[in-house]
């Protein structure tokens, strides 16, 4: 087992205790609408507010509900798509508001974020049918190309979006800590099976709760690594927490665009757990991955495909 205490430095620990002080390790064992009360309360409690200049306002893309964030300094020439995380159970446009308003804000990019329906009262593939339908509207409504984003299960979305819309206008994805579907038997999901914040275990229940165990199989939709077909894909960055069950994700799937001639990046930033956005303004690490991952978000935006070098710190 890894040593989490040498891995990961003071300034995460104080975030992990305090998120654990609202979200404890067990919530997974809590019924689902206990689990999404603590989890909103985590939220706010966490809530950083919106930069200057940024304001937002909800929409209805065609029976999904949106939140479009503007910038005063607002940058024309893309729009971000994205999705939020929470183990397809929890989460909404609440949960991540200040991280879309400041990726708004940093980037001078629109922001859509998506509250797509959740499991168990909505089981796959109704989260991604939410998505497609607000990426067919933002595209119908602003005729702009987009950057797809998301976390944990937002970074599943938003390259299941990727793969099933290879023609569209998609100047690049970015994703954070995602999950897209790699061996549970295998690599990270057993040296990190028993990573703070996250466990293999956890991981478990939350695909088992979203098919209700029936997991589908080649279905990209549901994980974009069962996919056959990596060519054509937009321009990609897949960043991973090092002590996380899913950190071998982000490079294998890197890894699987690159081999079919792709552009991709895979980035694993040392000693952060999953779920380090909620970290960004305490951590030194996950602040300056986070100024990596709104970097990217605007190169791509500008129709270029970041390198390491534009992404070092």
């Amino acid at each position: 087992m890894p040593d989490y205490d040498a891995l990961v430095d003071a300034e995460t620990w104080t975030f992990i205790r305090e998120t654990e002080r609202w979200y404890p390790p067990d919530a997974v064992n809590r019924t689902i609408d206990e689990q999404r009360r603590i989890y909103d309360a985590m939220c706010r409690a966490f809530f950083a507010g919106y930069p200057p200049g940024v304001t937002a306002v909800n929409h209805d893309a065609n029976g999904v509900p949106i939140r479009r964030y503007r910038s005063s300094v607002a940058r024309k020439r893309a729009l971000v798509l994205y999705m939020h995380g929470g183990g397809f159970v929890v989460g909404g446009l609440d949960s991540h508001d200040d991280v879309c308003a400041e990726i708004c804000g940093a980037t001078g990019l629109d922001v859509i974020s998506v509250d797509y329906r959740l499991s168990p009262e909505h089981r796959h593939p109704a989260a991604f049918d939410d998505c497609q339908t607000a990426l067919g509207w933002t595209q119908a409504q602003f005729g702009k190309p987009l950057v797809l984003a998301g976390d944990s299960a937002g970074g599943n979305l938003a390259a299941a979006l990727a793969h099933a819309n290879r023609d569209s206008n998609i100047l690049g994805q970015v994703l954070i800590y995602p999950v897209l579907g790699g061996e549970s038997g295998k690599g990270s999901y057993l040296t990190h099976a028993n990573a703070p914040m996250l466990t293999r275990d956890d991981v478990l229940f939350y695909e088992n709760i979203r098919t209700e165990g029936a997991v589908p199989k080649g279905d990209p939709t549901y994980a974009p690594l069962h996919d056959t077909d990596f060519t054509n894909l937009p321009p990609t960055i897949a960043v991973a927490a090092e002590c996380d069950p899913l950190a071998d994700d982000a490079d294998n799937y890197a890894d699987r665009i690159a081999e079919a001639r792709g552009r991709a990046l895979a980035i694993t930033e040392p000693g952060l757990v999953h779920g380090y956005l909620r970290a960004r303004h305490s951590v030194t690490r996950a602040r300056t991955s986070f100024a990596r991952m709104t970097r990217a978000i605007a190169l791509l935006g500008q129709g270029q495909m970041p390198t390491a070098p534009d992404l070092a710190p």
